[in-house]
């Protein structure tokens, strides 16, 4: 199994790349993918992305800690719901401590605790972004109004997680991809003229394609390719997590 990763600044940002991502091992042999996507009309949207990313990392530590002393076994659904309980809880303590605005803890999140043994994976969608399993796409779009994870602190988690929707539970998978929605904003910026590609080639070149995947920089080099040879580069910041089993 190969883990490739990238985040990357987009045409349209000058200062920060507001996305973020965390890779983890997280008990019994799990691990934990993460990207996040801090919202552009908040405030420092980086800080968001980039706070929950060092979070979840924390977490991951702490839960395998306790997984460790214990000597249990958890299974990736019941690892998912801790880590975001423990997220929850973590953020509100942060909000309160820090006396941080709505508007300044603002990130989508697409979630996933994958079991590389048995080729399993639970994951969430806390917003909007994409996943790709096995060449099926399962894209969630919110209108450009995602519906953070920061507005509903206050809120009992219980109620709240029962009450999302975009969740997956995937088995005997052999690739599996979670990115941001700045894998959609491919653009020309320089006003030459370049072969055509569409956007459904894109995705397929990025998220199933399997060229130059013996390399670390599988990603990076797709996304040169599409440059150099399209003239198309993502106008939003793009961040993807690709897992690939041999």
């Amino acid at each position: 199994m190969r883990i490739y990763q990238l985040s990357q600044i987009g045409e349209f940002h000058t200062n920060h790349n507001e996305d973020a991502l965390a890779i983890a091992e997280i008990g019994n042999d799990k691990i934990l993918l993460a990207v996040m996507d801090g919202c552009s009309m908040g405030k420092e949207s980086h800080f968001a992305s980039t706070l929950i990313a060092k979070l979840l990392r924390k977490i991951s530590k702490e839960l395998s800690y306790q997984i460790f002393i214990n000597k249990i076994i958890k299974l990736e659904d019941v690892l998912l719901k801790e880590v975001l309980e423990n997220l929850f809880k973590e953020l509100k303590e942060l909000k309160s401590q820090l006396h941080l605005e709505i508007e300044e803890i603002l990130s989508t999140l697409i979630l996933g605790i994958l079991d590389p043994a048995g080729k399993t994976v639970e994951v969430i969608t806390v917003g909007d972004g994409l996943i790709v399993v096995d060449g099926s796409f399962y894209e969630y779009e919110q209108d450009d109004k995602p519906d953070y994870l920061g507005y509903h602190l206050a809120e009992n988690f219980e109620d709240w997680f029962q009450s999302q929707n975009q969740k997956l539970s995937l088995k005997n998978i052999s690739e599996l991809t979670i990115c941001t929605d700045g894998v959609f904003t491919f653009k020309n910026f320089d006003g030459a003229v370049y072969p055509k590609i569409t956007e459904e080639e894109i995705l397929d070149f990025l998220l199933i394609n399997k060229k130059d995947q013996d390399g670390d920089r599988m990603l990076q080099k797709k996304i040169l390719k599409i440059e150099k040879t399209y003239g198309l580069k993502p106008s939003d910041d793009l961040t993807m997590v690709r897992v690939v089993f041999n």
